[in-house]
């Protein structure tokens, strides 16, 4: 067994991992980053960019279908091959995953260890069977997994994950879709658009990651309008059907009538978990959470073991890429320069579901300031419909609503929850006014252009500074910036 003393240990190598290699090496050279699967990230390699490609051609195919709208009517059939879509998805993939791996292959080759790492105790790691690994500081970057319930590895290959829809040759018949969360909404609504038969499940009534219950309501008509879904669905039961390459699925429908649907894949995105179950941790003093992840200071990314550290989706506190590139940059240049550790920049809370519309959120979610400041109405809500706003109209894209929360007293904008078009661009304004600790009031002096859909989130806040009690009653018309703003 091969013995290797170095400063830091880093167990990962994608988005945390690798960041948190980059800080660390800042301040030492005996760094070493352990993998024991393919370098790389989640998103360039099955999440946020592959799906992206496969949202933008169903996009391409909505977009031909609503054009009579504009009093244009597209000749003939629309006709999706299947098979050229799925070819670009994973061309540019590939593209994307080779960028990743160019900045992999220019670390020193004495700096990467091959295999899996395993805590023997706090400063100890063994890697498979053949390098024991002593590390002054340790940073734990393993990623996340997709988790669904075991009895569903009954189906065999016809239950997949979103990792194997991005390495299909040809697009399917028909798939059923259970967990109507980021992932599940994101593939769910684009393969519907590509023409494949989709129903979306769910247990609970949840849908995306939206707390505030109206916006929830909303997301949940407006998918329901366009494709099948049932987010609280009563599964009566879901086998394999013998010698075929197809499951059955019977279930209550909206009409409480039993259903049954016959599909060639079951897509399982119901949630993930953190990668630490297998690293040993019983061997170490660590302090875990419910959930077995080991708890970390949420500024410095230090555990409760002083010398160990933790980035990216194992830490189990906002599973999103750039979440992940910050907290490795933290946890690496805690780990790189300690004992004298650093408080990191933790910015403004942004996430983004890209269905149609899109669903976004910032800041403090509704759940949140209700835990916190109860219902003793010590906040408003600041409210717009896109169904009435000028620009959205214009573009025939007018579904959705927002919703911005404000502190009574202070005024300070606090957070917001949307459904609409491009909330993601929505979101980034508003994320940069609460990492900004900005009033409704700072926010209404910004500038406005006309038409654009940010006027909505003028009309949101004007709402909003109204009950705060700090600015005027909302005019029904504004007639200084005309129509629908």
């Amino acid at each position: 067994m091969k013995s290797v003393n170095v400063d830091v240990a880093v167990i990962g190598g994608g988005t945390a991992g690798l960041g948190a290699y980059r800080a660390a090496k800042a301040h030492t050279d005996s760094v070493v980053m352990i993998e024991g699967g393919p370098y790389g990230t989640t998103c360039a390699r099955v999440g946020c960019m592959p799906s992206k490609l496969l949202i933008a051609a169903a996009e391409s195919v909505h977009n031909i279908e609503k054009a009579p709208g504009f009093g244009i009517h597209p000749q003939g059939d629309i006709v999706i091959n299947g098979r050229e879509v799925m070819d670009r998805v994973k061309r540019e993939r590939d593209r994307f995953v080779g960028f990743v791996l160019e900045g992999v292959d220019e670390i020193p080759a004495e700096d990467k260890l091959s295999g899996y790492a395993a805590f023997l105790d706090d400063n100890t790691l063994q890697i498979d069977d053949h390098t024991i690994v002593h590390a002054k500081r340790i940073v734990i970057a393993t990623g996340s997994r997709p988790a669904y319930p075991a009895v569903w590895d009954e189906l065999g290959d016809r239950l997949i994950i979103n990792d194997d829809v991005f390495n299909w040759d040809d697009l399917p018949q028909s798939v059923a879709v259970f967990g109507p969360g980021v992932i599940g909404l994101e593939l769910g609504q684009a393969l519907h658009r590509l023409g494949v038969n989709v129903k979306l499940f769910g247990v609970g009534g949840q849908v995306g990651p939206l707390t505030d219950p109206t916006i929830m309501a909303y997301a949940d008509k407006a998918f329901k309008d366009e494709f099948y879904l049932d987010a609280d669905v009563k599964v009566e039961s879901m086998k394999r059907i013998e010698g075929e390459d197809k499951v059955e699925i019977q279930f209550i429908n909206h009409d409480g009538e039993l259903e049954t649907f016959i599909v060639d894949y079951v897509l399982a995105a119901t949630g993930r978990r953190p990668n630490v179950d297998k690293l040993g941790i019983e061997n170490t003093t660590l302090t875990l959470d419910q959930r077995g992840v080991p708890v970390a200071d949420h500024f410095t990314l230090q555990t409760s073991v002083p010398s160990i550290f933790i980035a990216g989706d194992a830490s189990n506190q906002l599973p999103l890429l750039h979440e992940a590139a910050d907290q490795a940059r933290i946890a690496g240049d805690n780990a790189g320069r300690f004992p004298n550790i650093r408080a990191g920049l933790r910015r403004s809370k942004i996430s983004a579901v890209f269905s149609d519309p899109q669903i976004a959120m910032v800041g403090e979610t509704y759940r949140e300031i209700t835990q916190r400041l109860g219902t003793c109405g010590c906040f408003e809500t600041g409210e717009v419909s896109f169904e009435n706003q000028g620009r959205s109209r214009v573009m025939l894209r007018n579904k959705g609503m927002l919703h911005v929360y404000g502190e009574h007293g202070t005024g300070r904008f606090l957070g917001a929850e949307m459904m609409g078009p491009n909330a993601e661009h929505l979101a980034h304004l508003l994320s940069w006014a609460h990492q900004n600790k900005m009033t409704i009031a700072d926010m209404l002096d910004m500038p406005f252009y006309h038409p654009v859909i940010e006027e909505g989130v003028r009309t949101a806040l004007r709402d909003l500074n109204a009950k705060l009690r700090l600015g005027p009653d909302m005019i029904k018309h504004c007639l200084d910036c005309g129509p629908g703003c």
